[in-house]
């Protein structure tokens, strides 16, 4: 299949902050590989890496390089583009809260005029402040003579409604919300972004988009891994604050947005921003009775054996924190009115898996013979299935072979890796060409990232002062019982990921 040609980015220096972690060598480095090589961004791409550890250009490049070099990575890129994009990296040491290192790099984008920057924070969210006001301060995020600036700060984005408040405010104070790129990497999944296209480009799917015909709608985003060595980050977060502020209700949005006016980047972050600031805001009785929590314990996930999340380093032996989260929220509009809508998120489970269920209404009378009145069909459901295997599954019901007519439910099932390569993309590719080019749409803006804070708020509140714990769940298994019990006494049960006995057909 022929893709249409898109034109290279404009000629930008990425200033990343945190060169030497994680985040540099594992996504965005690669990222800028595989842009290289389909022609996204062009040679005059620069990467200027600003980090605490002693080194110079050649430090950074040798690290970068033999990451590359012992990463699965290394397949998905030629090494004549490493070695073009490898004299085009350059490292500066420094303090990011002291003024010496913002001289190295405005001295740097001198040196061509007219260059264009991007600023990455790919920092501990402690820093963001700092990095922002010293930036300011000598004059980095000032655009001039046609070139621009912008800043991309990745999550956490605060850690409760107060803090996220604070931190949009020492912002927006210093930088417009047009300079301002929010990072969520989940909006960078071709899944994703082909949400708003199922359902505005599809009239069979969108005229059933409501609570007419809607009876619920889950959202899944289970992991196979444990905490690991992120102890100390963990332990101060959660499952709440890591997963649900920012993934989760990102997915909500796009499934609940109205069809925007435009597909402009303002037009479809108002309608998401919208459908948060109408997530309904429980008082703490309210959050108690429509939330679950729970903590993992000894078990085996995907064929590893996994501790006591109380055992693992840097985590208080007698932590509350919760590694499983499930909620129950209602959308107050009057598409969404009365449909709720199930988001559950942890950590050393069965699978892993992120997906959206919408569950459709039942029908409301089913004549076929020998059906008894307490029989009842299975639902339709639409599966957004996000990762790990990316795709689109219909459920209906047909009529099994043989004389009597015996109904059971099959699958339509659509795989993007059964028409497309997607198979080497990091999913950090289109955040970063629409960074680079200026488009805000798959990053979100101060007054949602605040609707979202302000929807978790009472469930930090009733947890931080509660005495009840989160309950125990084996590791391996979809989490504890109290989650199934959420979702069961509405008449419900969680979507298994793994659906047996399905009949599949392509669809082309």
């Amino acid at each position: 299949m022929t893709e249409p040609t898109i034109a290279p980015a404009p000629p930008v220096t990425l200033v990343i902050f945190g060169a030497t972690g994680d985040l540099t060598r594992r996504l965005l480095v690669p990222t800028v590989l595989n842009m290289t090589q389909s022609g996204l961004v062009s040679d005059s791409l620069q990467i200027l890496g600003i980090g605490i550890e002693p080194g110079d250009d050649e430090m950074l490049r040798s690290k970068l390089e033999d990451f590359l070099a012992t990463s699965n990575i290394k397949a998905n890129y030629s090494a004549e583009t490493w070695q073009g994009l490898r004299s085009r990296i350059f490292y500066r040491q420094g303090d990011f809260t002291q003024d010496a290192i913002y001289a190295e790099i405005a001295g740097q984008l001198g040196a061509q005029a007219g260059r264009n920057a991007a600023y990455y924070l790919a920092v501990p969210p402690l820093f963001f402040g700092d990095i922002v006001d010293k930036l300011a301060d000598h004059n980095l995020l000032k655009e001039t003579d046609g070139a621009f600036r912008r800043l991309v700060i990745e999550k956490p984005f605060g850690t409760d409604l107060a803090s996220a408040k604070a931190l949009n405010a020492r912002i927006l104070n210093r930088v417009p919300e047009t300079q301002v790129y929010r990072v969520d990497h989940f909006l960078g999944k071709e899944t994703v972004q082909n949400i708003m296209t199922a359902r505005f480009a599809n009239m069979m799917i969108e005229s059933l988009w409501s609570n007419n015909f809607i009876d619920h709608v889950q959202i899944t985003a289970a992991e196979l891994v444990d905490v690991g060595t992120r102890g100390k980050f963990y332990d101060a977060t959660g499952a709440l604050r890591d997963m649900v502020p920012n993934h989760l209700f990102q997915l909500l949005a796009m499934v609940a947005m109205e069809p925007p006016n435009s597909f402009d980047a303002e037009a479809i972050r108002d309608e998401k921003g919208k459908v948060l600031k109408a997530l309904r805001i429980y008082s703490g009785e309210e959050a108690g009775q429509n939330s679950a929590r729970g903590t993992y314990t000894t078990g085996v996930s995907s064929g590893k054996a996994i501790p006591n999340y109380t055992d693992i380093p840097d985590v208080a032996r007698d932590s509350a924190t919760e590694t499983y989260v499930a909620l129950k929220l209602f959308v107050d509009t009057w598409r969404w009115a009365g449909v709720p809508f199930y988001l559950r998120t942890g950590k050393a489970m069965t699978a892993r898996d992120t997906e959206i269920v919408v569950t459709f209404r039942q029908v409301p009378f089913a004549q076929f013979k020998g059906m008894g009145p307490q029989r009842r069909l299975t639902p339709n459901r639409l599966i957004i299935q996000v990762q790990p295997d990316e795709g689109l599954h219909i459920e209906i019901s047909i009529k099994s072979p043989g004389l009597s007519v015996e109904t059971v439910p099959v699958s339509l099932d659509f795989n993007y890796a059964d028409f497309f390569d997607i198979g080497k993309l990091t999913g950090y590719e289109s955040l970063l060409y629409d960074l680079f080019i200026g488009d805000q749409t798959l990053f979100q803006r101060a007054d949602s990232i605040e609707a979202g804070w302000a929807a978790v708020q009472p469930f930090l509140d009733l947890w931080a002062t509660s005495a009840q714990r989160p309950e125990p769940y084996p590791a391996g298994s979809m989490g504890p019982q109290c989650a199934d019990a959420l979702i069961e006494r509405d008449g419900r049960k969680w979507h298994q990921p793994d659906v047996q006995h399905r009949v599949k057909a392509k669809v082309s």
